[in-house]
């Protein structure tokens, strides 16, 4: 009874923690990935199990991605964001177009012409793709910070509840 409160209480509050990481970095502009922040706890045969789970894309987010740098038309040298520590890294596929197109129109961000009359998304949504193709995207670290944080408390918390259920499987033992 005390285990699971404990382990719980982990889940939520790195659930929690995650998901004002992704407000106050600004990296919640739907609302989905914070939305899909979540955890199962599962115990099985007195084995507790607990899983973290959101979109897909929010280990992008989390780890950052790798930008492959390079040169641009007018000579200049792409700008990488910075990436620590992440296996992801875009190698000869940039990412597709139509990801940003929900993005950009949630920012506000609209392509015109000299007259202020709005043009077609698409050569935005190109250019866009592009420079995260050779840019990256910053490791933002949302998830792992707080997991990595609760998780050094975890095996006192997680020993003191083992302590408290065995003192009340004991005592119901000795008082039957």
């Amino acid at each position: 009874m005390f285990l699971e409160k404990a382990i719980d209480k982990f889940g939520d509050s790195v659930v929690s923690q995650a998901r004002q990481n992704l407000k106050k970095k600004d990296k919640n502009t739907s609302g989905q990935l914070s939305k899909s922040l979540a955890y199962d706890l599962d115990i099985t045969n007195d084995v507790y199990s607990i899983t973290f789970k959101w979109e897909e894309y929010g280990k992008f987010i989390d780890k950052g991605v790798k930008g492959v740098g390079g040169t641009k038309a007018d000579g200049s040298k792409w700008k990488l964001k910075r990436v620590s520590g992440s296996p992801y890294r875009y190698k000869k596929k940039k990412p597709p177009i139509m990801a940003f197109n929900g993005w950009t129109i949630r920012r506000g961000i609209a392509p015109r012409d000299k007259k202020g009359k709005f043009k077609k998304r698409r050569s935005l949504l190109f250019a866009i793709s592009t420079s995260v193709y050779h840019t990256g995207l910053e490791t933002t670290n949302f998830f792992t910070t707080p997991f990595n944080r609760e998780e050094r408390t975890l095996s006192d918390k997680v020993l003191d509840a083992y302590n408290l259920d065995l003192d009340d499987f004991l005592n119901a033992t000795i008082n039957d």
